[in-house]
């Protein structure tokens, strides 16, 4: 797809990877809506790239439909969605205080996995009233996965279990939106500099960064947002997850 002057909405685009996957559409061209839960990161990056901000919690129904609206209001249907509002937490299924709180499990699903549901059913179902492009492609879906939807370490139980999920999906929704000549794609990074990786202490940082195959780094946000580019440009990908991490494989811990 050439996306110049097309609509684009970016979730979690107010900071790591959603921030610069944002920058990287907007420099494309495209006309991009920084969704964020937090309203004044979402701002920011919006300012920056000549988009628009909207406050959006990924995994209420009616909040992401208001959502929408409002970046159709301001740009049009979009063509394009990049989900990458996500959450991570490390807490066992058996810890010293007993078995994990259900709610934190919930959580975790609720915003990681029926949060990107959530915006692929709603994106969709705008992209499928579009015209159809000169070659019969209405829109493009790219999620977030995890290298732990498939090697989860000791305490990602939660995260593991909904990075899989979108992991899982990305395969059915595609042949499902195929009639509408709706692409759907997902990116499983390793590790990478986020702002939840910044949180750590630089020999932390820099001891994972040793840990990756080639290149003996940690991830940069830039290189997902090339790839999630990529995906949007390149109509041959479709249904498939894209590890993006280095050759790393996770140990147990």
């Amino acid at each position: 797809m050439d996306i110049q002057g097309q609509a684009a909405i970016v979730t979690g685009g107010g900071s790591g990877l959603g921030a610069a996957t944002a920058r990287a559409l907007a420099a494309a061209g495209a006309k991009v809506a920084v969704f964020d839960i937090n309203a004044d990161a979402a701002s920011a990056i919006a300012h920056e790239i000549g988009g628009i901000a909207v406050r959006c919690d990924v995994s209420d129904g009616p909040g992401a439909a208001s959502a929408i609206a409002a970046a159709r209001e301001a740009h049009g249907a979009a063509r394009v969605l990049v989900n990458c509002a996500g959450i991570g937490t490390a807490k066992r299924i058996l810890g010293r205080d007993g078995p994990q709180p259900l709610e934190d499990f919930d959580r975790v699903l609720r915003v990681n996995l029926l949060g990107s549901f959530n915006m692929l059913r709603l994106a969709a179902a705008d992209m499928a009233a579009l015209d159809p492009l000169a070659d019969g492609e209405r829109g493009v879906i790219v999620s977030t996965a995890s290298v732990a939807a498939y090697e989860g370490q000791v305490g990602q139980a939660a995260y593991a279990a909904s990075k899989g999920g979108i992991a899982a999906l990305t395969l059915p929704a595609a042949r499902e939106l195929a009639q509408f000549g709706i692409r759907v794609m997902t990116i499983a990074p390793g590790l990478f500099l986020t702002p939840m990786m910044h949180t750590l202490p630089a020999e932390v940082q820099a001891s994972l960064g040793a840990s990756v195959p080639f290149p003996k780094r940690l991830g940069k946000p830039e290189e997902y947002a090339a790839l999630a580019l990529h995906c949007v440009q390149n109509a041959a990908l479709n249904g498939e997850v894209i590890r993006l991490d280095g050759a790393l494989r996770l140990p147990p811990r």
